[in-house]
């Protein structure tokens, strides 16, 4: 997920809001995100709203996903123009004059250059790039911002585009013209793609920063992470950013990278461009991978170090919402199987940096030291429920929603984007578009769920979701094997004919092997998130 994007706007990469105040806004957008399938919980909340609270409900969504049923206005974009319809909804509020002066001028900066960049994004401009006619756009634009409050939802169909930075500054762009951030209920509210994304992010697994965002660069930050970790030994902290995954696999192929320590990560079936993945995997010198499960990518591993699983280890999760939740050890691990931190310190320690932790708890200790948006966070205090950062000492709440008064930075800042179109369009050779995404039964490389007996026959396959139409026009009938080719590879599957597509595009989840679809995708970056564009390939679909 692009944490780059809103942190430019805003300070940190999380959800401004709470998930409870969903079901307290008067207006949910939600763009980018099929809620229902991939966060059936907040789906859950987003349709009590509308139909026990009388919310209304916008969807802006290339496919008819379930919340299409319960919109009041659904916005079918082209996929990849996200910018241009975010673009076209803010002209419209700035020239009906419904944009919310006060708050624009008192609490944000850069307005003028954000309303020239918008000016000629008109609404017939926007149909003509997005497909979204332009009266549908008006009434969006007026629901939003006559909206008292409301609350904008996105997920990876927003970030996985070489233009996933700009979404999501459009994203902010559009919430404060409005003057929705910084309210209960409203607010930018990114739905992370697994259950501790968020945490792992504020730990700073991230290739640019340490703990709570504070960026490698910072002469300031390396000291006090150089005295914080030098307790046994001298610590050298480098001031030069790291990798981002497809960026190493491209350092691995090259042979700049010569050994990677995979832990929870499955790129043999999640990356872009598989064939390039697996040549650069064995590449390597030395693969490790650190699993529950012997999965495609720990197969190639030289080492494979097994894991234990949530229910047999200790520690925390920070879910979407910023909540950090107590993991409580149920069960003994099987076999040799360790938690991720007793590997690590066991692995640093015969590498000659001792890492003397007796417990997570210990670790947890640390981090209220380090990280100062959870100085407050205790495992005494999380017994029982969770505390959302930032949570800055002992006696401090929590913080239900972010930047009430100011934003981190002071003002919130407009970006002027412009629209771009994806890094690959169809031709003649390759006249469709592929999407990729997920189903409710399956969990992202499918690694536990595939395993698992109710989510396998609820979902027993992969199938390519085809408009009937182009399934006419090609010859295929519902449940005929399909060949999807790109420029990077070929897949077969069985045909699902349906709708929810539009013509002249295709959809598939990334969960099975058998059909790994990532075979196909682009492994084209956003320049500054890094994320890749898996929503958007050029492909060609024929019957098998």
């Amino acid at each position: 997920m692009t944490v780059a994007g809103l942190a430019a706007a805003f300070g940190s990469g999380a959800m401004t809001n709470a998930i409870s105040e969903i079901e307290s806004t008067d207006l949910i957008l939600v763009s980018g995100s099929n809620t229902t399938e991939n966060h059936p919980i907040v789906a859950m909340k987003i349709k009590r709203a509308v139909r026990q609270r009388g919310a209304k409900l916008i969807v802006i969504d290339p496919r008819e996903i379930d919340l299409v049923k319960y919109a009041d206005l659904w916005l079918r974009q082209k996929p990849g123009t996200d910018v241009a319809v975010l673009n076209g909804l803010m002209h419209v509020i700035i020239q009906e004059n419904l944009y919310a002066k006060e708050y624009v001028e008192n609490r944000t900066e850069g307005f003028e250059a954000l309303k020239q960049a918008v000016a000629k994004y008109t609404p017939d401009h926007v149909e003509k790039i997005s497909g979204v006619p332009a009266e549908d756009l008006k009434t969006a634009a007026r629901m939003y911002a006559r909206a008292n409050r409301a609350a904008l939802l996105y997920a990876m169909g927003m970030t996985q585009h070489i233009s996933g930075t700009d979404n999501v500054k459009s994203c902010a762009n559009l919430a404060m013209l409005c003057g929705n951030v910084g309210i209960e209920g409203g607010g930018v509210n990114p739905l992370r793609g697994q259950n501790n994304v968020q945490g792992a992010c504020d730990m700073g697994a991230l290739p640019n920063v340490f703990p709570a965002y504070q960026q490698v660069a910072s002469d300031e930050a390396r000291a006090k992470f150089t005295e914080a970790w030098s307790s046994c030994n001298a610590v050298s902290l480098s001031s030069k950013p790291g990798l981002t995954v497809v960026e190493m696999m491209n350092a691995a192929h090259a042979g700049k990278i010569k050994g990677l320590y995979i832990m929870g990560e499955n790129p043999m079936l999640s990356d872009p461009d598989l064939t390039h993945v697996e040549a650069s995997l064995k590449h390597l010198d030395i693969l490790v991978v650190q699993d529950i499960f012997l999965t495609e990518t720990a197969r190639l591993a030289h080492v494979v170090l097994p894991s234990a699983c949530f229910a047999e280890k200790d520690g925390t999760f920070t879910n979407t919402e910023r909540r950090v939740q107590r993991v409580r050890k149920a069960v003994s691990a099987p076999g040799l199987a360790k938690a991720d931190w007793e590997s690590i310190a066991d692995l640093s320690g015969r590498m000659g940096y001792p890492m003397d932790y007796a417990s997570a708890e210990e670790i947890m200790n640390e981090i209220c030291k380090v990280t100062p948006s959870y100085g407050g966070i205790t495992y005494e205090r999380i017994d029982k429920e969770g505390l959302q950062w930032p949570c800055p000492n002992p006696t401090h709440p929590g913080t239900k929603f972010l930047h009430k008064d100011r934003f981190s930075r002071g003002l919130g800042l407009f970006h002027a984007i412009e629209f771009i179109p994806p890094a690959e369009l169809p031709d003649e050779s390759y006249p469709m578009i592929l999407s990729t995404g997920r189903v409710l039964y399956h969990y992202h490389t499918g690694t536990m769920t595939r395993l698992s007996k109710g989510p396998s026959e609820r979902c027993p396959e992969s199938l390519i979701e085809i408009n009937p139409s182009d399934a006419c026009r090609l010859g295929i009938e519902n449940g005929r094997s399909v060949k999807v080719t790109s420029r990077r590879g070929a897949v077969t599957a069985k045909a699902h004919l349906t709708e929810r597509s539009a013509e002249g595009t295709i959809f598939m989840n990334f969960h099975f092997h058998e059909a790994a679809v990532n075979l196909l995708t682009n492994p084209a970056l956003d320049p500054i998130g890094k994320i890749p564009e898996y929503k958007v390939c050029a492909v060609k679909v024929e019957a098998a």
